[in-house]
């Protein structure tokens, strides 16, 4: 998939005034700091279309952006540690779950996880979540480049073992780096795959 066109349409805390559209919709969503913006950014191939922070939690909002005038990327807000009052946080999580839940034309998450890190409470209960509210949704680790090729394999392994635990088998996983661009091809034509097929919130 060529990326000709990626613009900033709407932002808002209300899924009832996200754009009235029936072009497919794909989400990213991820605990705070998990490298969203850089990912998303890296995918369009626009430096600038999603704002990095340094600090956790900046985006607070649900992000629509216009691709190629044929779907839209949407940026969730991270879950988990941001500094914000608790109030807030809880605000963040009913209207990301509210938009997951109702939006009809959303066709697949991408769920970013830091691939530093062992498996985390809050991604599996997040995936879970998910999972039982038929939310269709892919996995993607991120900051790959951050750590050695066997610490990297060690923790997808411990990752997919976690998963398994509870999942019959594994939704589609990606593993990425902004830095480097890795994963980029991969996810985009995931993205034109569903397009081309209209497999709408199905996988």
């Amino acid at each position: 998939m060529i990326i000709k066109k990626a613009e900033f349409v709407l932002s808002n805390t209300d899924p009832a005034k996200c754009p009235v559209t029936e072009k497919p919709e794909f989400a990213f969503v991820g605990r705070s700091n998990v490298g969203k913006s850089s990912l998303i950014n890296m995918l369009v191939n626009f430096k600038d279309l999603a704002k990095v922070s340094g600090a956790p939690g900046k985006t607070r909002l649900i992000n629509h952006f216009n691709i190629n005038d044929e779907w839209f990327l949407v940026d969730l807000p991270g879950y988990g540690y941001a500094k914000a009052l608790r109030s807030s946080r809880e605000k963040w999580s009913t209207f990301i779950r509210k938009y997951l839940s109702v939006r009809e034309n959303l066709y697949c998450v991408f769920a970013l996880i830091d691939s530093r890190h062992e498996p985390q409470e809050n991604d599996l209960e997040f995936m879970t979540w998910m999972g039982l509210n038929g939310v269709p949704f892919a996995m993607v680790f991120t900051k790959t480049d951050k750590l050695s090729k066997k610490q990297l394999e060690k923790n997808l392994a411990s990752y997919k073992g976690e998963m398994l635990k509870s999942w019959e088998e594994l939704p589609p996983f990606f593993v990425t780096s902004a830095e480097t661009k890795l994963g980029r091809d991969e996810i985009l034509g995931f993205i034109e795959n569903i397009l081309n097929n209209k497999s709408l919130r199905t996988l």
